[in-house]
């Protein structure tokens, strides 16, 4: 088991891996001798996940009939990313907002980030309280471009660019397509989000 847990550390690149196994053996009706050699074991359960409670079977190879059953459970803790204050809805993340604490493996279903680079510049979907466990089913893409923001358009054709200062009228992450107003000829047009603060289009 500690080998499997081991091995599912290293595969999961988890951080600062501490383990206890619970570990029960069933009780027998008789006294069975003792075992001379090796005990030969094999895994009787449905799960293979080193996080799901085994079933043990144990046998003696010298000592016909000699059996016992075993359940494991393992218990692992891991250091994963929280919330280190209240981090509101909409906002993108920032280093001094995120901090490593212990998380138990099995209990946190929804996922988690072992590293804080993970985290750090993404956007949160809606408002974490602070000491929370940041799951991916909280974060998003950050903003780039608020509403009401002044923003660089820059635009090309044919080889050509240009520049002009415009104001966003909606939200965008990179990749989406928002309205902008060009301040200088008022007209609105669709762009595409880029980087934070910049836009694109084409010459229309």
């Amino acid at each position: 088991m500690q080998q499997q847990l081991a091995a599912e550390a290293k595969r999961q690149a988890w951080q600062g891996m501490r383990h206890n196994l619970g570990i029960t053996l069933l009780s027998s009706a008789e006294q069975l001798p003792a075992c001379s050699q090796a005990l030969e074991l094999t895994v009787a359960s449905d799960d293979p996940s080193p996080l799901a409670r085994q079933r043990l079977q144990l046998r003696c190879a010298d000592t016909p009939g000699w059996t016992r059953v075993a359940l494991v459970q393992a218990s692992v803790f891991v250091s994963a990313v929280h919330a280190a204050r209240v981090i509101e809805r909409g906002q993108t993340i920032a280093a001094e907002q995120v901090q490593l604490q212990e998380v138990n493996v099995g209990r946190s279903s929804r996922g988690f980030y072992s590293s804080l680079d993970e985290v750090v510049g993404q956007g949160a979907k809606r408002r974490i309280r602070a000491g929370a466990l940041i799951a991916p089913s909280l974060l998003s893409a950050p903003l780039l471009v608020r509403r009401g923001q002044q923003v660089t358009i820059v635009a090309s054709q044919d080889g050509i660019s240009a520049s002009a200062t415009g104001e966003a009228l909606g939200n965008g992450r990179e990749g989406e397509v928002i309205r902008v107003r060009n301040l200088g000829s008022q007209k609105v047009i669709e762009a595409q989000v880029v980087e934070e603060g910049v836009v694109t289009s084409t010459f229309r």
